[in-house]
């Protein structure tokens, strides 16, 4: 692990410069059903638990999404907030100890806005964040080259979710590797869901590690596990949190040192320097050119 004395004196200076910066994590997946909206609720819930402030970026217009799950009903959203019908304050929804910000429709609207709904888009997006220690987004699925997503923005950290199956590690890679040649994304952090213990995951990861070092500049890092739960399932019945439902459950522990982990992830020198406004400036700058490539062909 990060546990050199001279990496973690420089990972400490480095949070000492960036201060109080929004750390923005993507959560994404290679399909649908693996996990990623779970992953993104309880995380939150976790690092709420920790004492962080936490934000949630929901991308995700597919059912049983995050406002779906969560029970939240969402009469504003981001788009309403980029169209100027309302102020971000009132798009702004509470959930368990941390907020939710509706973004399908905007992600979903993001190139065809005008250049005034655009930076109203990262106003409103920068004023949520503010005094936020972490934004988590969940990513909507990247069901085609032209689909917009934070996860394509330069300055955020992508989380991978994975389970231990064959579709869902193929598809888990087939992202990893879009977004590696394509994107430029150099790091992932992989947590594998629905597994029997670490013995499991270990092995899912080591394996998908192995191929990516053989074909691949990118690098995937180990960020932990999550092991299959009934608790867990009744807790998004029951449209809660399996840390706040059920905190002595296996799964509610697995969040617990995941979010203890993420406190310590080192921050990325492009994050240091770039912040929301950099990450939607950067995926304005995808989307123009996806469209005039679209426009050449």
């Amino acid at each position: 692990m990060r546990s050199e004395h001279g990496l973690d004196q420089a990972e400490g200076l480095r949070r000492l410069l960036v201060g109080k910066q929004t750390r923005i994590v993507t959560v994404v997946a290679g399909k649908a059903g693996v996990g990623r909206t779970s992953t993104t609720i309880n995380l939150a819930a976790a690092l709420a638990r920790s004492g962080k402030d936490v934000l949630v970026l929901d991308e995700n217009h597919a059912p049983n999404n995050l406002l779906e799950q969560l029970t939240l009903s969402a009469p504003r959203d981001l788009l309403d907030v980029a169209q100027g019908r309302c102020a971000v304050q009132q798009a702004v929804l509470r959930a368990q100890g941390y907020t939710v910000l509706p973004a399908a429709r905007a992600m979903s609207a993001l190139n065809r806005l005008q250049a005034v709904e655009q930076h109203r888009l990262e106003q409103a997006l920068t004023e949520a964040s503010s005094g936020v220690d972490v934004m988590l987004v969940d990513a909507s699925l990247l069901a085609s080259p032209s689909a917009p997503s934070s996860s394509l923005a330069t300055g955020v950290s992508l989380l991978v979710v994975v389970d231990a199956t064959v579709s869902g590690i193929t598809a888990s890679y087939a992202l990893i590797k879009r977004l590696a040649l394509e994107n430029a994304k150099l790091r992932f952090e992989i947590v594998v869901n629905k597994v029997a213990g670490s013995r499991e995951a270990m092995t899912v990861f080591a394996n998908m590690a192995g191929v990516a070092r053989l074909h691949l500049a990118a690098r995937l890092e180990y960020f932990g596990y999550i092991p299959l739960d009934e608790k867990l399932k009744r807790a998004t019945q029951l449209g809660r949190s399996v840390v706040e439902a059920f905190p002595a459950s296996s799964s509610a522990k697995a969040y617990a040192e995941l979010a203890q982990h993420f406190l310590h992830l080192p921050v990325e020198q492009n994050e240091a320097n770039g912040g929301i406004p950099f990450m939607m400036q950067s995926l304005m700058r995808q989307m123009r050119s996806g469209r005039a490539a679209h426009l050449v062909n």
